[in-house]
């Protein structure tokens, strides 16, 4: 058997790999139409790629602008009188969420429409004002429009949320892990013994197949 250095073995693939190369720049050359396909699939893939990191980006920059209009409306005289009737319109500021372990620090809407959710996280409607007896429930974004709710699942039992309204401030405390369920279940936010709080968010990061849950109870 006749030895053949290391350095040597390589030459049979980098030669056809060199081939390869020389035949499809040779069609490249030869052939405008095959041009004109890959410049046309080189643009409409940039487009894409280009596309997908600019979307979050906007939609961050919108929910930061919305946030700041937000705060404002939050605290002024039309804001609590409507807080108080129990008649806040959708898409107007409800109550003001923070989280100090994840340094969350955001203001929910009423309603959680698309439209509303633009800012970030909102209020389910049917269900009742933070403090009140029975099941508050929000849902937020995890990846866009500010992503919230991005680290829920970072959260631990003891973990404080609170709620600062117009017209008080509720504290809740984590009571269970972060748990995952179907996007269809919607039990997660039916009502409950007690003043109970539910956040819920997409699950996975980037998928609506799922949905990641918190669950806390009103100290």
């Amino acid at each position: 058997m006749t030895d053949t250095p290391s350095s040597v073995r390589p030459a049979a693939p980098v030669s056809r790999l060199r081939d390869g190369s020389r035949f499809f720049f040779d069609a490249l050359r030869t052939r405008p139409a095959a041009r004109r396909m890959l410049s046309g699939f080189s643009i409409v893939t940039a487009v894409v790629a280009i596309g997908l990191l600019a979307y979050p980006l906007a939609t961050n920059d919108m929910q930061d602008r919305l946030q700041r209009k937000l705060a404002i409306q939050l605290h002024s005289p039309e804001n609590k009188a409507a807080y108080a009737a129990g008649h806040t319109p959708e898409g107007d500021a409800l109550t003001r969420l923070v989280i100090p372990s994840l340094k969350v620090d955001t203001v929910v809407v009423e309603g959680t429409g698309s439209s509303a959710l633009r800012a970030g996280a909102g209020h389910y409607p049917n269900t009742p004002l933070p403090g009140e007896e029975g099941n508050v429930a929000i849902a937020g974004h995890r990846t866009t429009y500010g992503k919230p709710f991005a680290n829920l699942d970072r959260l631990a039992v003891g973990d404080a949320i609170v709620l600062e309204t117009p017209i008080g401030r509720h504290q809740y405390r984590i009571t269970r892990p972060p748990f995952v369920v179907a996007n269809n279940d919607f039990t997660v936010i039916s009502q409950t013994p007690g003043r109970t709080l539910t956040l819920t968010t997409c699950h996975p990061k980037g998928s609506t197949r799922q949905r990641l849950i918190i669950r806390a109870e009103k100290l």
